[in-house]
């Protein structure tokens, strides 16, 4: 099953979790997202996919859209090597997205499990914003609800101080 924006919030709903919906023109940057003006805003997640040099292992950063984190400097401490930026063909590949529209929900589509999800530490215990895996809707949630829907697929996770 690929999971797109309807299975996305089927799922929410089903598993009765709470949520905010927030339907807006679609969005690409964080700079575009920031000209919504939406509230809640410190809460939206910026989204990298990243691999390591030879393309053994990905991870899907997700950070406060007000942290900026370099991969050349990060990738140390996760794989001993500087990451990079993983290419819009293993995007599609593993978590069925095209560039826009990264989202911590893209995991929903890594039958694979291999894509590592590091989240940034202050999201822990907060609220996030991040889209159904389309960059028109942003939807408001509580952390703890995301991470439990992640751990229950199977990707590994693991919170991150930047």
């Amino acid at each position: 099953m690929h999971f797109g924006k309807k299975e996305i919030l089927e799922l929410l709903k089903e598993r009765g979790v709470e949520h905010e919906v927030i339907e807006h023109e679609a969005v690409f940057t964080m700079q575009e997202m920031e000209q919504l003006h939406m509230d809640g805003t410190p809460d939206v997640a910026k989204n990298l996919f990243a691999r390591d040099p030879k393309k053994h292992n990905y991870y899907l950063i997700v950070h406060r859209e007000d942290k900026y984190v370099s991969l050349k400097e990060f990738g140390p401490s996760i794989c001993g090597k500087p990451l990079r930026l993983a290419s819009e063909d293993d995007l599609e590949k593993f978590l069925g997205l095209k560039p826009g529209s990264v989202s911590t929900f893209g995991l929903l589509n890594d039958e694979s499990r291999m894509v590592k999800l590091l989240m940034d530490e202050d999201f822990r215990g907060g609220r996030i914003g991040l889209h159904p895996n389309e960059n028109t809707v942003t939807i408001f949630m509580a952390v703890d609800d995301l991470i439990k829907i992640i751990e229950e697929y199977g990707n590994p996770i693991e919170f991150v101080k930047f």
